[in-house]
């Protein structure tokens, strides 16, 4: 079986003779979905040098002979999928999430405090505490964590944790006062900090205040952010992920994608989308950049920001959120605001992704999309990421939507799971129809993209697929699954981790399906998710993961490798 270890070694298939440079894959249950949508079975593939693939083998279909090509994988019998493409995630975010405080799994504030505390002690060369990951809906603490609080376990030094969803951060006072943060600081628009009786800062700042503290943070240097991202894209191997949809790229994120790929150090696949106007123009000047390094990377497009989340109440809503009168969240921008971007972005050829959450928002976005179509005609594929409450009587502007140019409904399914008891406190029964509803959107004529919003949840599709199948959660529970009537079959939930994934990101006539002329991005795994049941498609195992031909992960050695030279 080849391996590749190095540019050496893909030197070596650079200069063989192509007649004799082929590689065959046989003995797989592979299952791909075709470009008609249904699902092909096939025993086999070959590719070729370039790392793109020549032809596909459906059972009774005789092999090529032994002399038409020189290397061979054996399967071994395994499942062999598409590989598995996340259509929203943060990349240098998940780096560094997995290399900071990571309090993804405390049950309470004495158990986070403790974790927080632990690592101030082990780290005590660290000029600020960062973390991520805090929930306090899962603590079952009924408000927000304190300044106070904190400032038992880390008196000394600035700490700065970002909520699970990323749309609040939790400071101590030593991070309070490095920021300049007091009673007397303005509330930004579009953000709040919640405060003490006596006007001071209680600790934890949302959606846009988040910013007060942030620029106090010493920035990462590139070797920061080229290490996040070697430590993201080891996590992305493991799991059988080969292309991710970067949402919110950062000039210093794009330049870390570049040195990677100068280096022959990209393993996945990128599909970015510049965080903002300024920085897609900072990025992609005029139009969007061509794709780089074999189809590696490409910034095609802009996330624009509507809302906050649920979670921290920044959601948009269109009436008073259940569990806390008087506040209907906080819009980040108004309709004209939104309408000028959209227009700004499209005039130059980028694709709009725009974050929208609350029912509010997606109305607004809707709508503005519904006024911008006949505008800007053509294949758009118009994206909404999350989509997670929508008005059912707004639903029908989707399918006009559709058809002049395009919608994706770039959906998480493990928020529906991780969200359930805290959507239905923060909404209440009335608005629930309109929540989490893949089926629906479907339905209405949106593609459906799927993703894990990543470091908000684990970049996890086993459990994304697992959930968009039963709306249940790793427990099980509800029983029967929350609201039932949106989940989606089979084939719909693999599409939208591969060919719907890919279709999202402009990309389908490079990756996503198994197919000639597509390049060979392929994982072996244990299980098959078109047969097996949810508990079996969560503790999938991922053999090997394949990106152009090259090997990027193997169980049984546990490392990254690299790739073959981009070509």
């Amino acid at each position: 079986m080849i391996r590749f270890r190095g540019f050496a070694a893909a030197l070596a298939l650079l200069i063989a003779p192509v007649a004799h440079a082929d590689t065959l894959v046989d003995n797989v249950h592979g299952e791909t979905i075709a470009a008609d949508g249904s699902v092909q079975r096939f025993t086999a593939l070959l590719f070729d040098n370039a790392g793109v693939i020549r032809a596909v083998y459906r059972p009774g279909d005789r092999l090529p002979a032994r002399k038409s090509w020189q290397y061979h994988i054996d399967g071994k019998g395994h499942v062999l999928l598409p590989g598995l493409i996340d259509a929203h995630v943060h990349v240098v975010q998940t780096g560094f999430a997995l290399l900071t405080l990571d309090l993804a799994d405390t049950t309470s504030l004495d158990d986070a405090l403790a974790k927080i505390g632990a690592f101030a002690r082990a780290h005590p060369e660290r000029a600020w505490i960062r973390g991520s990951g805090w929930n306090q809906e899962r603590w079952r603490l009924g408000r927000f964590p304190t300044a106070a609080e904190l400032d038992r376990v880390v008196p000394d030094r600035p700490v700065w944790l970002d909520r699970a969803d990323f749309h609040a951060g939790w400071a101590n006072s030593a991070a309070l006062r490095a920021a300049g943060v007091s009673a007397a600081t303005h509330t930004p628009d579009g953000g709040a900090i919640e405060r003490l009786a006596d006007g001071s800062p209680a600790g934890v700042l949302v959606d846009h205040a988040t910013a007060l503290v942030a620029r106090a943070i010493p920035a990462p240097l590139p070797r920061d952010i080229d290490l996040a991202l070697a430590t993201a894209q080891a996590e992305f191997a493991r799991r059988g992920l080969t292309a991710v949809a970067d949402m919110g790229t950062s000039v210093d994120d794009w330049l870390a994608f570049r040195r990677a790929g100068d280096a022959n150090r990209l393993y996945v696949r990128i599909m970015a989308y510049a965080r903002g106007t300024d920085t897609m123009a900072a990025i992609g000047g005029s139009g969007p950049t061509p794709w780089l390094y074999a189809d590696r990377l490409r910034l095609g497009g802009v996330k624009l920001f509507l809302d906050g989340a649920l979670g921290s109440r920044g959601a948009a809503l269109k009436a008073d959120y259940a569990d806390q009168p008087g506040n209907r969240g906080t819009p980040l921008l108004n309709a004209t605001q939104l309408g000028n971007v959209m227009s700004r972005a499209s005039m130059d050829g980028f694709q709009v992704a725009v974050h929208a959450i609350g029912d509010a928002a997606n109305a607004t976005l809707l709508t503005t999309m519904t006024e911008l179509a006949p505008t800007y005609h053509g294949d758009r594929r118009w994206r909404i990421e999350h989509a997670q409450v929508i008005d059912p009587s707004d639903q029908r502007m989707i399918a006009g939507i559709a058809a002049q140019g395009g919608l994706v409904a770039s959906m998480q399914p493990v928020h529906q799971t991780s969200d359930r008891t805290m959507a239905e406190a923060r909404l209440g029964p009335d608005r629930l129809a309109g929540a989490y509803a893949w089926a629906s959107l479907k339905r209405q004529g949106a593609v459906l993209a799927f993703g894990s919003d990543s470091p908000v949840e684990r970049p996890d599709p086993w459990a994304g697929l697992a959930a968009a199948l039963t709306r249940q959660g790793a427990d099980g529970a509800p029983t029967g699954g929350w609201q039932p009537q949106e989940r989606v079959d089979r084939t719909t939930a693999l599409a939208g981790y591969t060919s719907a994934a890919a279709w999202a990101g402009f990309a389908e006539a490079r990756f996503g399906r198994i197919a000639p002329g597509l390049r060979a991005d392929f994982i072996l795994v244990d299980t098959d998710p078109l047969t097996a049941s949810a508990e079996a498609i969560r503790a999938t195992k991922v053999w090997q993961t394949w990106v152009g031909g090259g090997k990027t992960y193997d169980a049984d050695q546990a490392t990254v490798t690299t790739p073959p030279a981009a070509r």
